[in-house]
C-alpha cells in the first residue's frame, strides 16, 4: 500500500508555520509516557499502539512521532480506513527538536 500513498513529508519549520496559523491538527502517536515527558505543544495523543482511525480528530491531521516511522504506519492506517490524511513531520520529534524548536515538559 505505501507505494499508492503519496506521503507530505512536512519540515519542522513547515509544521510550525501550519501550526501557528491554526491549519493543522497534530496528532502524537507516540505512546503515553514518551508524550508526557515531552511534546510538541497543542500535540493530540493518538498512541500507535491502540491506533483507531475512526477516532481521529476532525481536521488536516498531520502525524508525529519520534523520529518519523511510527507516524508513516499512522498515515498507511489512516488510508486504508479511506481517510485523507497523508501528511507527517519528517524526522519527528528529533528533527523538531535539532531545528531548535521548543517542546513542552510533564
Amino acid at each position: 500500500m505505501a507505494d499508492t500513498v503519496t506521503v507530505e513529508n512536512l519540515t519542522p519549520v513547515e509544521l510550525a508555520a501550519r501550526l501557528r496559523a491554526g491549519s493543522v491538527v497534530l496528532v502524537d502517536v507516540r505512546e503515553a509516557g514518551e508524550f508526557a515527558a515531552e511534546r510538541i505543544a497543542g500535540a493530540v495523543l493518538h498512541p500507535l499502539s491502540s491506533f483507531d482511525p475512526a477516532s481521529l480528530p476532525a481536521g488536516d491531521v498531520v502525524f508525529q512521532c519520534g523520529i518519523g516511522r511510527r507516524s508513516l504506519t499512522a498515515i498507511q492506517l489512516a488510508v486504508a480506513a479511506g481517510l485523507p490524511h497523508t501528511a507527517h513531520l519528517a524526522g519527528g520529534l528529533m528533527a523538531w527538536k535539532q531545528a531548535g524548536l521548543p517542546t513542552e515538559r510533564g
